[in-house]
């Protein structure tokens, strides 16, 4: 009888850990595979009006962490060589102190990005949302996608989904830690699904507001 029941869990198991592997890998294969052919380098990429640039961490005082960095430096060499004439810079802030666009923001005129070429979305919560927002808000039809390899299948899925034709670059002027890198990735087979699931089934709705076109 314990046999039985060994060898029943044991079954039970390998079952269910296909179903888990399925589930999460599946959906990143196909994501993958979708943006194969939409990401370019900034040499290459061709070009569009806009350029969205998806937030990421802050330090503690503020100012943008590597990964931001790492995507607005990409951002701005997009403009500087005429692959894009405006950057929409999308991020947190709910909170006070916590305000990822600004930072994006301060970041890029440091770099010597013109302010009257930066556009700021304060209520790109999640990346769904900066993608449904660019569309809705900010009435962008095409754009560049500016993010990390590990987030920018995601990216491009859900923009291409909610109404925004899109490319992307991948930032990767920084060099990051495999610890990093691996926890990254780790964390987007879950998101990824999250997604998925978005865009197919729950259709959630962002924070709106009143259209605001980028001129």
């Amino acid at each position: 009888m314990l046999k039985k029941i060994i060898k029943f869990l044991w079954r039970f198991t390998l079952i269910l850990s296909l179903f888990v592997f399925v589930g999460l890998f599946f959906p990143k294969l196909a994501l993958l595979l979708f943006a194969a052919p939409r990401t370019f380098t900034v040499e290459d990429v061709p070009s569009e009006r806009v350029a969205i640039v998806f937030g990421a961490g802050l330090l503690r005082d503020g100012s943008a962490g590597p990964v931001l960095r790492d995507r607005v430096e990409t951002a701005v060499q997009l403009y500087q060589q005429g692959k894009a004439q405006k950057l929409l810079m999308s991020g947190d802030n709910r909170f006070v102190n916590y305000n990822e666009p600004e930072a994006m923001r301060q970041y890029a005129l440091d770099l010597g990005m013109p302010d009257e070429d930066i556009v700021l979305d304060y209520a790109g919560r999640r990346t769904y949302d900066t993608c449904y927002r660019a569309s809705a808000i900010f009435q962008v039809n095409s754009a560049i996608l500016v993010t990390q390899s590990f987030h920018l299948p995601r990216a491009l899925f859900l923009c291409n989904s909610l109404g925004v034709e899109s490319t992307g670059v991948e930032a990767s002027n920084t060099y990051f830690r495999k610890v990093s890198r691996l926890y990254w990735n780790m964390r987007e087979l879950f998101a990824t699904v999250q997604a998925v699931w978005d865009v197919r089934v729950s259709k959630p709705l962002p924070v709106l507001g009143n259209p605001e076109p980028i001129d």
